[in-house]
């Protein structure tokens, strides 16, 4: 009964409301909106507002504390793409090419899942290390590197550049914002964290409703693709994310992460990139087809965390903190 009211107060949620009024939008062919402008805006905002509150926390987190949760961000990191990258070759059956993108996706974040899950341990009341966008920002790079070293490895004709791969992840708009918003936290004092906080940390839950609209509009439009991704490449949009975050949980239990730490970095494990994937992917496997990777991450595996991989996750953690 109690996941049942955590599935049922998570779907309720205005954020999650705002997810599925979009999809609902795309689906009645509604002439609902957003200019490219706008949501170029939201997103400049969210990544930078993520940062600077993992900054501000940074700048009063001693380094200690932070050596482990980072080691361990690049070992699963580093693991989660050569799981999906196997997987994709000998159970899906996909070439080279569309292994590595696929592992590149579900071995990076998706930092709206991470702006979900903080919105939804908000609302549960639970407590979480505040040092935890600085994790996001490490998980983001190296299986985007892991994925494209083995497409280079596996396929001998390959022409792939890992050299530009890495410079579209650490020159993609989603590190660039976050970096720099928690280089502003960790520099700031606290007279100007109280001058920024009406403008960049307040709106935040408003401006994540109104990003999420726009998301529901863009999953509505990918879900139609879901036929073309094949049966099995569906099970495994829907399998992965479950099975990543059981071990990013578990991960996360292991270096002594709070329960709402550890929440969020089994999210952050469980969740496929859909910014920074897809611009290194575009650029250095051109041949990957789209039709996998975007539907895969942005069509199934993205609106699966949304509404029930977050309340989940968050369930069966109450395994390993009772």
């Amino acid at each position: 009964m109690e996941s049942l009211a955590l599935l049922l107060g998570n779907l309720l949620s205005p954020p999650v409301i705002c997810f599925g009024a979009g999809m609902l939008a795309v689906w009645i062919k509604s002439d609902l909106s957003f200019p490219e402008q706008v949501y170029q805006a939201l997103t400049i905002y969210l990544l930078l507002a993520i940062g600077f509150k993992g900054g501000t926390a940074i700048a009063t987190t001693s380094l200690s504390d932070l050596v482990l949760p980072i080691m361990m961000t690049l070992v699963v990191g580093s693991l989660v793409p050569v799981g999906v990258f196997f997987t994709s070759r000998r159970i899906i059956k996909l070439g080279v090419a569309d292994a590595a993108a696929l592992a590149a996706h579900y071995g990076s974040v998706s930092a709206v899942t991470f702006m979900a899950c903080i919105a939804f341990l908000d609302r549960q009341g639970v407590a979480y290390e505040n040092f935890m966008p600085a994790i996001m920002a490490v998980m983001e790079v190296p299986a985007i590197f892991v994925a494209m070293l083995m497409a280079k490895w596996f396929a001998k004709d390959s022409k792939m550049s890992i050299g530009r791969a890495i410079h579209e992840v650490l020159a993609g708009r989603s590190l660039l914002l976050l970096m720099c918003g928690i280089l502003a936290g960790v520099t700031a004092g606290g007279e100007t964290v109280q001058l920024i906080k009406p403008f960049l940390i307040t709106p935040f839950y408003g401006v994540l409703m109104l990003f999420l609209l726009e998301m529901g509009l863009v999953a509505g439009e990918r879900i139609r693709d879901v036929g073309k991704a094949g049966f099995r490449l569906i099970i495994f949009a829907l399998v992965a994310p479950i099975i990543q975050g059981i071990f990013g949980l578990l991960a996360a239990w292991l270096i002594g992460l709070s329960q709402g730490g550890a929440v969020i970095f089994s999210l952050l494990v469980a969740s496929a990139s859909y910014i920074a994937a897809p611009a290194a992917v575009r650029v250095s496997l051109p041949e990957a087809n789209p039709g996998y990777y975007v539907t895969t991450s942005l069509g199934i595996t993205f609106p699966f965390n949304l509404v029930i991989g977050i309340p989940l996750i968050f369930g069966l953690s109450q395994f390993f903190y009772t």
